[in-house]
């Protein structure tokens, strides 16, 4: 319940940027303008975002033949949430991850990279499953894919107001606080709906755990994949193995596929691995 909470705040601070650059850069038309930009955006990341995330990581769908054990896994823990089977994908990447897409339950897709199948036990890939699962029932996916377009929306309106001020714009009817709201909205409005749009990533995961918990009647079995998880993508880091993972989707994988290459926990798109564990064993 707090986490629900925590995210309808979250999500209303970052529409709140949105509208508040719009209205900095053109007052009221702006304020307009901006509110546009972002429904297209939503509109655009909910129906094609799966698709299109699918083909960036050269996933390859399997179904019962290709993979039984892991289509039989996922089939027992979508009926344990009450929820459709979704697709089942296989990443050809040795980083050991995964991650959840789709609009909503009916048409969802869960991915896992060639890499995590290697490293983890049958009961330690269901937790995983169980984890992605439960994004999908919690409709994270819908979630995160508004504030990362939103966030993207907000960078586009920032990158104009850049581009207006360059050409010498006339602000007597447009921003409410002329070049100087502009400036400000250039500089921290990107950075404020980053940190947001990261804020609600984290919510969600410690979410989706729980879910994953529930479902396995433990949260053992989760906590021990995370650890694996970890060690083997920092195995693979020391080994000069780079992740095909890109930032704009690193907020979908299990665990962080940049991990090494973030500066702070401020700006990062997970929870730290051990709190997270922590958390898991405390239930």
């Amino acid at each position: 319940m707090a986490n629900q909470f925590k995210t309808t705040l979250l999500m209303g601070l970052l529409m709140g940027v949105a509208l508040g650059i719009g209205y900095l850069l053109g007052g009221q038309g702006g304020l307009v303008i901006a509110f546009f930009v972002a429904a297209l955006m939503n509109f655009v990341g909910y129906w094609f975002s799966d698709k299109l995330v699918l083909a960036m990581y050269r996933a390859r769908e399997v179904g019962p033949a290709d993979a039984p054990d892991l289509h039989a896994m996922v089939a027992e823990l979508a009926r344990r949430a009450a929820i459709p089977m979704p697709r089942v994908y296989v990443i050809p990447d040795m980083a050991p991850n995964a991650f959840a897409t789709g609009r909503n339950p009916q048409n969802a897709a869960v991915a896992v990279t060639e890499g995590i199948l290697r490293i983890l036990t049958p009961e330690e890939l269901m937790a995983v499953m169980a984890h992605e699962l439960g994004h999908v029932r919690n409709r994270d996916i819908l979630i995160g894919t508004i504030a990362a377009t939103m966030a993207g929306a907000i960078s586009m309106l920032a990158n104009m107001a850049m581009w207006a001020t360059m050409m010498g714009r006339d602000d007597e009817e447009g921003s409410p606080l002329g070049a100087i709201g502009a400036v400000l909205a250039m500089i921290f409005a990107p950075i404020a709906a980053t940190l947001i749009q990261l804020a609600i990533s984290r919510s969600r995961e410690y979410q989706a755990d729980a879910t994953a918990a529930q479902l396995m009647g433990s949260g053992r079995p989760l906590a021990s994949a995370l650890s694996k998880l970890q060690a083997g993508s920092e195995m693979l880091a020391q080994q000069g193995y780079v992740s095909r993972a890109e930032p704009a989707t690193a907020h979908m994988f299990i665990v962080n596929p940049l991990s090494g290459r973030t500066l702070a926990g401020l700006f990062s798109t997970h929870p730290p691995v051990e709190e997270r564990i922590a958390r898991l064993m405390a239930m």
